[in-house]
């Protein structure tokens, strides 16, 4: 507001330097001595103010459009955050979930095969045999395959010791594509 003051300022005194500055008679052609500056200070001034407010104006609007962009920016990363810290909750609820899961099965296998077990060990006892060993073996064939199984799976959880092996002859120099480990 001050460099309004300060054009308002001026045009005043220029006004009143060049009404100081008129003749006596402002009659006819004196009075336009008068008029004429005036109103050509006046539209300096007034096109002067609309410079100033254009420019304060375009100022004011790259500023608000500077917070909002940060404004933008911080509400993008927020979300972005948010969305990690959601994704990572929900990746430990499945692994919990998965664990649980597991862990109950297991119980159940174990406890089918003790039962089974006890079966075998009873027909024996009882003088069935050959039912109390065919028990018996079916039993630890299944448990053998349920352990391998497992082995396994949690075999393919775990990341690769390291990169892909690469073979290179080193007397041509050729590269030859990666080996895959299952073949070695």
């Amino acid at each position: 507001m001050l460099k309004f003051l300060l054009g308002i300022v001026l045009v005043q005194a220029a006004t009143v330097t060049i009404v100081l500055l008129a003749p006596a008679d402002l009659q006819g052609p004196g009075l336009l001595r008068v008029i004429v500056p005036v109103v050509v200070i006046g539209f300096l001034a007034a096109f002067w103010f609309a410079s100033i407010a254009h420019h304060l104006r375009k100022d004011h609007l790259a500023r608000v459009s500077e917070q909002f962009a940060r404004e933008r920016e911080n509400l993008r990363v927020n979300a972005e955050r948010s969305k990690a810290r959601a994704m990572k909750q929900a990746q430990k609820d499945i692994a919990r979930e998965a664990r649980t899961t597991h862990a109950k099965a297991n119980f159940k296998v174990g406890a089918a095969f003790s039962g089974i077990i006890a079966i075998g060990a009873l027909l024996m006892l009882t003088q069935f045999l050959t039912v109390g060993i065919i028990a018996l073996s079916t039993a630890a064939g299944a448990l053998g395959g349920y352990f391998y199984r497992a082995r396994q799976y949690k075999a393919s959880l775990a990341p690769p010791a390291s990169g892909p092996l690469i073979d290179i002859n080193p007397q041509s120099g050729e590269h030859k594509p990666p080996l895959d480990r299952q073949s070695l």
